[in-house]
């Protein structure tokens, strides 16, 4: 269905090239009504044991359609955050066109970037669903160049386009990792199925003369796999990519690369870890390495992403920091691989998007707020954000991401709800109760416990501890009073109406000065504000209501095992 209606965009794209905010609407529509399908297909009756398609290239399962239903949803909300602009333009008028060229880029993305998320979570459906070594890898890479290019889709930014060429190098390096590995297993096996190499797996487990080097072959083969994965997902040590990247996107394709790609490829690492019964091959005398390479990933995952997370000063670089500390917890749950830790790692990917997702739809908010602030008090004064008309000599203020902790200062007297909401979900990141977050960091610290990992979840707790100190260093900086050496009062803290009016007569705008501020200001949107409020709440109220969550991936950690 999200093909079909690829296909039919990019015709209406060439048809009806103006109307870009129609593929915004248009593109989330298409996002609900494939999560409604995939809704309904949860009440097929023979799908617990899984059914094929497209000659096995695919298998669909309980937990692939549930995980499918949950990323058409991400992504619509993620649709739905992209700002609307209040534009009163001449479009006439060339010298103005000129002059707000860079500022409408903007808007003219939205058309590519709607396009773009379709891909990557088509890409990210498949992978989930992926039963087979050419279709895990088709479906990787076609998630993985829809990244690519988000990353630097705003080509007029220099760090943007930096970030994506990283990304694109870097990514193209992990993908040749996986196809090396799955070159090697069909090398030795002849085979692309996964069914089919978990077969002959336990066949060469039983002892048979001569084949314990076709088995260091195959798991060879799978440790490439999952390595090539870890880099795609930003665990330690294969993470220094992600920082850069994040920081030099822009805010809205961040809140992508953070969430949807980790979803589909922890998804998939949790059903080739599960379903590659690697007990049978310790009688062979076959260490068990991929084991041993998640709890050493989880290891220096949380450990770097959180002493290294203490010493920065821009928010998206401490909160790349933050998601390789998460992906050190969700790698600890999948490597213990038992019915409780399944269970805890689903939870676990539930509650960090939708924290995540609150968390920067929450500074993309701010950010609009804090441009208008600039806007009323700075209207044509000159600064790195300024962009030149040569022609007219007039300078207008461009829209930018909010970069440093130190700008969300005094926010609290300014938007107390929104800087109220942000706080929450920084308590949640850090494992304070009663949110949510509290309560998958538990889950995991218990099934390790339970399962024997002692000195894991050790050094999980210790890392908890220290990872709060920089969330409530934020929450300082928010609920700190912003210094004003001006009377509020007086002559120069307030908007320069004359300098408004001078620059709409330069601008030839037809709206009043009091309108001026407020003529190029993305908007906050009420649904915008709806799924802050609505994502807030659940982070909140999760305490009062868990069983429905819960109930829900208790049934999906047995359909794991026992369908």
């Amino acid at each position: 269905m999200v093909f079909i209606s690829l296909l039919i965009l990019i015709v209406a794209m060439a048809l009806f090239s103006e109307q870009n905010m129609r593929y915004n609407r248009i593109s989330t529509l298409i996002l609900f009504y494939a999560g409604a399908l995939s809704l309904n297909a949860l009440y097929i009756q023979s799908i617990g044991s899984g059914i094929g398609i497209y000659g096995g290239l695919f298998q669909i399962t309980v937990i692939s359609q549930f995980f499918d239903l949950f990323i058409y949803l991400i992504g619509s909300i993620i649709l739905l955050a992209w700002p609307l602009n209040k534009n009163i333009l001449n479009n006439n008028n060339k010298s103005l066109n000129y002059i707000i060229k860079n500022y409408k880029t903007t808007t003219n993305y939205l058309t590519e970037y709607s396009l773009i998320i379709l891909f990557s979570t088509f890409g990210a459906s498949l992978l989930i669903s992926s039963a087979d070594l050419v279709s895990m890898y088709l479906s990787i890479e076609l998630q993985s160049f829809g990244i690519y290019i988000l990353a630097s889709l705003y080509r007029d930014s220099e760090s943007a386009t930096s970030a994506g060429l990283k990304y694109f190098l870097l990514g193209g390096l992990s993908s040749c990792i996986i196809l090396l590995g799955a070159g090697l297993i069909y090398t030795f096996t002849g085979l692309t199925k996964f069914e089919s190499i978990y077969s002959l797996i336990s066949v060469f487990s039983f002892g048979i003369t001569g084949e314990i080097n076709n088995i260091q072959a195959i798991i060879l083969g799978f440790l490439l796999i999952i390595i090539g994965f870890l880099f795609k997902i930003a665990a330690a040590p294969l993470h220094n990519w992600a920082p850069d990247v994040y920081d030099n996107s822009p805010t809205i394709v961040t809140i992508w690369l953070t969430i949807m790609p980790k979803i589909s490829i922890i998804i998939l690492l949790l059903e080739l870890n599960t379903q590659l019964n690697i007990d049978l091959i310790l009688e062979n005398n076959v260490i068990n390495i991929i084991k041993y390479l998640l709890l050493i990933s989880s290891l220096l995952s949380l450990l770097l992403g959180t002493i290294v997370g203490l010493a920065q000063i821009k928010i998206k670089r401490l909160l790349a920091y933050s998601t390789i500390s998460h992906v050190g917890f969700i790698l600890l749950a999948l490597a213990i691989s038992t019915e409780q830790s399944i269970e805890s790692l689903i939870f676990y990917i539930i509650q960090y998007t939708i924290t995540n997702l609150n968390t920067f739809l929450i500074i993309i908010a701010l950010s609009y707020i804090f441009y208008n602030s600039i806007i009323n008090n700075q209207i044509i004064k000159e600064n790195d954000n300024s962009i030149l008309d040569i022609e007219n000599n007039n300078k207008i203020i461009n829209f930018s991401d909010i970069n440093y902790i130190s700008e969300f200062k005094g926010q609290f007297s300014i938007n107390p709800l929104l800087s109220l909401s942000l706080s929450i979900c920084l308590f949640s990141m850090a494992g304070i109760p009663p949110l949510i977050g509290f309560f998958s960091k538990q889950f995991v610290l218990l099934s390790a416990i339970q399962n024997g990992y002692y000195f894991m979840a050790f050094i999980a707790i210790f890392v908890s501890v220290i990872s709060a100190s920089y969330y409530l260093k934020i929450i300082k900086v928010i609920h700190t009073p912003e210094l004003d050496n001006t009377n509020p009062n007086s002559k120069d803290s307030q908007p320069n109406n004359s300098n408004i009016k001078e620059l709409n007569e330069n601008l030839n705008l037809n709206y009043e000065a009091s309108d001026a501020p407020h003529a190029l200001h993305p908007l906050l949107t009420n649904i915008h504000s709806f799924i802050i409020s609505l994502l807030t709440t659940i982070i909140l109220l999760f305490v009062l209501k868990p069983y429905i969550i819960l109930s829900s991936i208790r049934i999906l950690s047995l359909s794991i095992f026992y369908f």
